[in-house]
């Protein structure tokens, strides 16, 4: 019993005494592997905020800035995490993390596909710079005033003040159209004159009408005017001009003024705007007297 006893004592004192130098031996790489992580760490509060004073300029939304600097300043830990488990020779642990952070990283991607799919999104869309908060942008089949864009949403105020909220990925798939990357916009105008009109004076009224009412429009000539096409009641044209604009509200009110303004012009000229009209024709005038004979008794 006794030599039992002395044995495991021994077998003890023997696996202590190895543990122990052991641990001396590794020294050396516990105290460099402590110090990469602290020089991991420390690094990665100066790229965080290297990061974001790089950005602050470049980026619009703060939070935008911030989420790129986590995640830079993680990669910048997990690099030195490595580093350190590669100086205490814990090759096997090493492995088992990596398989197990890929094996993790592919589930957590598949379970958070579109709120990732969003965040990139939106990563990417605050780099562009032809997407500025106020610019007014038509996407989606909506239009209106940019006034967030975040890692999740792009959201839209319309003209009839609306909000609208677009997910990031829709955006970054679609197109867009941005009226505020523009100083100008072309205002069309189509109208039709009564058949009997002089066409040489609807088109000199018209081009002489927008230039006066419009300071952008420097001269008559600069005004686009066209005939399109022969109507039910009317000959159509098509009027165009450039205005100083970069919202689509400033277009509808040019293009509202413009309505007024050769309304009053072919009112000043008796040049008629005709209503859709139908005539009809008889060829029998006996059908015809008929005709009038019933509207007179219906009018008794």
């Amino acid at each position: 019993m006794q030599s039992n006893i002395s044995e495991i004592s021994s077998t003890i004192a023997d696996k202590l005494n190895h543990w122990l130098n052991v641990l001396i031996d590794s020294i050396p790489n516990i105290v460099m592997a402590l110090a990469v992580l602290l020089t991991s760490y420390y690094l990665s509060k100066f790229f965080s905020k290297m990061i974001i004073k790089l950005l602050k300029n470049r980026v619009s939304k703060k939070s935008v800035a911030t989420v790129i600097a986590k995640i830079a300043s993680t990669v910048v830990v997990i690099l030195g995490l490595f580093l350190a488990l590669g100086a205490l020779n814990l090759n096997e642990t090493l492995k088992s993390l990596l398989t197990g952070a890929g094996i993790a990283g592919i589930i957590i991607g598949m379970a958070l596909q579109g709120t990732l799919s969003n965040t990139i999104a939106g990563i990417i869309l605050s780099f562009r710079k032809k997407i500025r908060l106020g610019d007014w942008v038509e996407t989606n089949s909506f239009a209106g005033e940019v006034i967030d864009l975040n890692l999740r949403e792009f959201t839209l105020k319309e003209a009839d003040n609306n909000i609208v909220i677009i997910p990031n990925k829709t955006i970054l798939e679609s197109p867009l159209k941005n009226y505020s990357l523009t100083t100008k916009m072309r205002v069309m105008v189509e109208c039709g004159v009564g058949y009997e009109s002089d066409l040489e004076l609807v088109e000199n009224v018209t081009k002489n009408s927008i230039a006066n009412a419009f300071e952008q429009v420097l001269d008559a000539d600069d005004v686009e005017f066209y005939y399109t096409s022969f109507g039910d009641s009317s000959i159509n044209f098509l009027c165009r001009f450039w205005i100083d604009a970069e919202s689509a509200l400033e277009k509808l009110r040019s293009k509202s003024k413009a309505i007024k303004v050769i309304r009053k012009a072919f009112e000043k000229d008796n040049i008629n705007i005709p209503f859709p009209i139908r005539t009809l024709k008889f060829g029998n005038n006996e059908k015809m007297e008929h005709l009038n004979e019933a509207i007179t008794m219906s009018a008794d």
